[in-house]
């Protein structure tokens, strides 16, 4: 398995990418506000500004521009089966529309799996493009976001869900 990450400046702060295996595995937000550093290991993952990532890069950068409402990027999130089916359910939630996590564990066929659906959206490490920031509380107020609720809210604004 190789590996390479790459960090970009956003919008939102400084975003690692990471590519596996020509795969995007992952996009972790580096939050200031918590001073939490990702799971993922300089030392495991060396640096290196690859097609792939150039690509995730100018997508990414589109994407805060407000050109872009859908990526085209190869993915591959490390998770169990129950994460990754959560995580596709994500990738169906339209640009600029919001949901619940019951709506997403029904998605998933299992309408009494909140908790968990909310477990699997703390673990998504392909953040923005795996869009768990669109997944809002049942009444319609805004819960948890690993990057932290300024920027959860900053996405929604961005994608006209959220005034």
């Amino acid at each position: 398995m190789t590996s390479y990450q790459y960090t970009i400046n956003s919008p939102i702060g400084p975003l690692t990418l990471v590519e596996t295996d020509n795969f995007i595995s992952a996009i972790y937000i580096q939050n200031k506000e918590k001073q939490e550093r990702t799971e993922l290991s300089p030392d495991l993952c060396p640096v290196k500004k690859t097609p792939l990532l150039c690509q995730a890069s100018d997508e990414l950068s589109e994407y805060f521009q407000g050109k872009r409402k859908a990526f085209s990027l190869p993915l591959k999130p490390s998770g169990t089966p129950f994460q990754k089916r959560c995580w596709e359910a994500l990738l169906a939630i339209p640009y600029g529309k919001t949901c619940t996590y019951k709506d997403i564990a029904i998605a998933i066929g299992n309408g009494k799996a909140c908790r968990a659906v909310g477990m699997a959206n703390h673990r998504n490490p392909i953040s923005i493009v795996i869009p768990c920031h669109r997944v809002i509380g049942a009444d319609g107020s805004l819960t948890g976001y690993g990057g932290g609720l300024p920027i959860k809210e900053y996405l929604l604004k961005l994608e006209g869900s959220l005034s």
